[in-house]
């Protein structure tokens, strides 16, 4: 999986993409061509 700074571009890459929001990352996936997988935002350090 990439870590991109823009996930504009790789919801282009395929028409199967799908840009879903999980514990505050913004994933780009896409079932048909696993490797246009991508994930979007910086993990947040508990404290």
């Amino acid at each position: 999986m990439k870590v991109l700074s823009s996930l504009k571009s790789a919801k282009q890459r395929h028409p199967d993409c799908q840009i879903v929001r999980r514990r505050g990352k913004v994933f780009v996936i896409c079932k048909s061509n696993p490797r246009f997988k991508a994930v979007q935002g910086k993990s947040k350090k508990a404290g």
